[in-house]
């Protein structure tokens, strides 16, 4: 038979304190003085007792749990921002529960049911979108819902995102003024809104300096799809001496393909431009010129916004693109007199 777990009035007992002091120490934010919370955690350890989180929410109305949807983590920009997001909310008392799902509308409103089951006090979705219909369950049930690089149409929720328009505007900026000419773009998943505002971002600013898009393929995001995309781009008469592509994931794999399978220099024969500034794109193999998402300020304000519908401070939902600087690197040709703005 196994022992019997102790509980809070044991704890008590043992630091010769109330019942409600022990509950005050482990209560994130509650009042308590430094002696007191050491007498209680000395107890507390020494007869291994744990609160029981789960029935506390039961009385408090809160799990001090917020769920996470993400729908991969094969680039490298998501596992990076999940921690980012797992100690931000951390040090707030919230703890992340994560729930992957497939990118399409049915398989994330199974999982976004699945968190209102587990009575989350907040959802976070990572790069994915949800349906009109869940976003009123939400509501009705008191969970707010934060979208994290990714917007939505059509939905009154909170979004936080970088300013992919403008940033792809100046990634747009920064090509022609290196002088190429037949500037292509490998674009991210055209069902995102990502992928969309980096694109319409990049058109605008090429036909600011009154150029056109050499060519332009949907490489859904995926590292497998951009590589095979360069493949069909070289094999035409009129090849691009440019590309950005829409996010470092692709990239990379653009990289490769250019140099291991077609034999050409990076960028001696085609510049390359990336988004996101994922820490591999410093690596020496790939030293990727790249826009960096300002992932630290993107997780401060998604945790501020959530955290502040959760806890009534802030209004129902704001829209937040967060503006971040052009990294150059050794993959792009560098403009005469640019200045580096991200030094």
């Amino acid at each position: 038979m196994s022992a019997e777990k102790a509980n809070s009035l044991d704890v008590a007992r043992r630091a010769g304190v109330s019942q409600s002091a022990v509950s005050r120490v482990f209560t994130p934010g509650a009042s308590v003085s430094k002696k007191m919370s050491e007498r209680v955690l000395k107890a507390a350890a020494e007869l291994g007792y744990r609160p029981n989180v789960l029935a506390r929410s039961l009385i408090t109305g809160r799990s001090r749990i917020i769920g996470l949807v993400v729908a991969y983590l094969e680039n490298q920009f998501y596992p990076d921002a999940l921690e980012k997001l797992s100690n931000a909310l951390k040090k707030r008392g919230y703890h992340i529960l994560v729930f992957m799902a497939s990118n399409d509308r049915e398989g994330v409103d199974q999982v976004m049911q699945e968190l209102l089951d587990y009575q989350v006090d907040g959802i976070i979705t990572a790069s994915v979108a949800i349906s009109n219909d869940l976003t009123t369950r939400c509501k009705a049930a008191g969970i707010p819902v934060v979208l994290f690089n990714r917007d939505q149409d059509g939905v009154k929720l909170s979004a936080v995102t970088s300013d992919n328009y403008a940033g792809a505007k100046k990634i747009a900026d920064f090509l022609v003024r290196g002088g190429h000419r037949r500037i292509a773009h490998i674009a991210g998943w055209a069902g995102s809104s990502t992928g969309r505002d980096r694109q319409a971002g990049f058109r605008a600013g090429l036909k600011q300096s009154s150029r056109k898009l050499h060519v332009c393929v949907d490489g859904m995001y995926s590292r497998e799809v951009a590589a095979a995309a360069v493949h069909q781009m070289f094999k035409k008469r009129w090849k691009p001496d440019a590309i950005f592509v829409g996010n470092d994931h692709m990239a990379f794999g653009v990289m490769d393909a250019l140099r291991y399978d077609l034999g050409l220099d990076v960028p001696g024969d085609v510049s390359v431009v990336g988004y996101d500034d994922v820490p591999l794109a410093a690596w020496p193999t790939y030293d990727l010129t790249t826009l960096r998402q300002p992932s630290n300020r993107m997780v401060e304000a998604t945790v501020d916004t959530l955290l502040g519908q959760i806890e009534g401070t802030a209004g129902q939902y704001k829209k937040i693109r967060i503006d971040g600087p052009l990294i150059v690197r050794g993959t792009a040709r560098i403009p005469d007199g640019w200045v580096d703005e991200g030094l």
